[in-house]
């Protein structure tokens, strides 16, 4: 195999919601209560729903960004690239960096909807715009081509029932996976091991829609200090999941479920062999007074059979396959994100994945991805055109433009301060102004 021979499927994307996203799915006083966009006079773009103020739409979307400019980050939708809210580009984004079927996290209402949607008072016009935005994102956003996105659904988790109904409905809107909140605790519910769950689980089964826990998601990425430097908040961010990782492996509902399916978006992998290690020496050493249960499995077998954990740029990792197990590891490019190799994944990862066979690279550049979300692109196009080298030519052809955007923003600095070290409060003071502002 070559680079140009992969065909890969990023498991964990982003988007920068587009102002009219509930124009086609609601109407009258339904829509006029949805989420609004708003733009200030300095030309910064935001959300207000419910008294709510949601700030910073394009929120890290720095894809293309030169990266002196990383530290501001993107306030309006006109400093991003297109591709971060509108479909057809995101595609034309796609076929430059080789990436053959994308999932997409929202921003709005945060990873899992609990940004907006889950703090609202009005809980029942709450549920509605979440069924609409769940509409937009599957009909409208996925809709563009379902060959090329993969749809990925919120839910009401603060209503059971609306729960149950949510995963029935969109299940036959051909949607296959949902995203939740790594520790729902955080927004007020009972924790994951509570029995007010049971319902969704056994739903989310019988339809076998597979679960997204994306990092920040319930748990925040701790930072030791205001004056941390900035790259050692970004640095353990990816390993900020092993907390609710090592909660959702406790999970007693795994072992009545043997066919539930986990997805930790934007994990990284490099770190799971010692948390698996960590974790059988736990229960073994610990299970006699401890009581848990694994259904007489280790919980290393648990994990690797419910659990899939995915990498952007993770060669030691891949180096270590086998401890984490082949069969449930995937590729994320996390576009538009600053961690994302746009338009350079193929050539990274490439470069990761040496000492593979050909086997493993397919399995987790693509058919991983493929089995666990229910998803076959293949049933559109032919694996030929959705190769690094197709998707790339057709950009070619296209003429995608790639050069980096600038606008002259500075890093986050007070004024007459010299060039230092960011710091994680330089970034926490960053969104308190744009707070303000909006």
């Amino acid at each position: 195999m070559q680079m140009n021979d992969m065909v890969i499927i990023s498991v964990d994307d982003h988007i920068s919601e587009p102002p009219n996203m509930f124009r086609r799915h609601l109407q009258g006083y339904e829509l006029a209560s949805a989420p609004q966009f708003h733009t200030t006079d300095s030309g910064a773009d935001y959300w207000t729903y419910q008294g709510m103020t949601l700030t910073s739409v394009g929120l890290n979307a720095v894809v293309g960004r030169v990266p002196e400019e990383y530290g501001m980050e993107p306030q309006s939708l006109a400093q991003v690239r297109r591709g971060c809210y509108d479909p057809k580009a995101r595609i034309d984004d796609m076929n430059v960096n080789g990436i053959a079927a994308s999932l997409n996290f929202g921003s709005v209402g945060g990873f899992d909807g609990s940004r907006c949607f889950h703090k609202a008072a009005d809980k029942n016009l709450a549920l509605t715009h979440l069924r609409a935005y769940n509409d937009w994102h599957i009909q409208e956003w996925c809709g563009h081509d379902r060959a090329r996105f993969i749809p990925c659904a919120l839910l009401p988790t603060w209503n059971m029932h609306a729960t149950v109904q949510e995963i029935e409905r969109i299940a036959r809107l051909g949607c296959s996976s949902v995203t939740l909140s790594e520790n729902p605790t955080k927004a007020g519910l009972p924790s994951i091991h509570n029995a007010y769950w049971e319902p969704m689980w056994k739903a989310l089964v019988e339809h076998d829609i597979t679960i997204c826990l994306h990092i920040g998601s319930g748990n925040a990425a701790p930072h030791a200090s205001m004056e941390t430097p900035i790259e050692a908040w970004i640095t353990t961010m990816p390993m900020s999941i092993a907390t609710g990782a090592a909660d959702w492996l406790q999970l007693d509902a795994l072992n009545r479920y043997q066919d539930m399916k986990i997805i930790l978006s934007e994990s990284g992998i490099g770190w799971v062999p010692y948390f698996l290690e960590r974790a059988d020496f736990s229960h073994w050493r610990h299970k006699a007074w401890t009581h848990s249960g694994f259904g007489g499995r280790k919980p290393s077998e648990v994990f690797r059979k419910h659990f899939m954990s995915c990498f952007i740029d993770d060669a030691f990792g891949l180096k270590n396959l086998a401890e984490i197990g082949e069969d449930m590891v995937a590729y994320e490019c996390d576009y538009p994100h600053s961690d994302a190799l746009w338009p350079e994944v193929p050539e990274w990862l490439w470069k990761s994945v040496q000492g593979l066979t050909d086997q493993q690279i397919d399995k987790v550049t693509h058919l991983n991805a493929m089995r666990m979300l229910r998803f076959d692109p293949f049933q559109k196009y032919a694996r030929e055109q959705l190769t690094v080298g197709a998707l790339r030519a057709r950009a070619a052809a296209d003429q995608v433009d790639i050069k980096p955007i600038s606008t002259g923003g500075a890093a986050p600095l007070a004024e007459g301060e010299t060039a230092r070290r960011i710091t994680s409060g330089d970034i926490v003071k960053m969104f308190e102004k744009q707070a303000r502002a909006a």
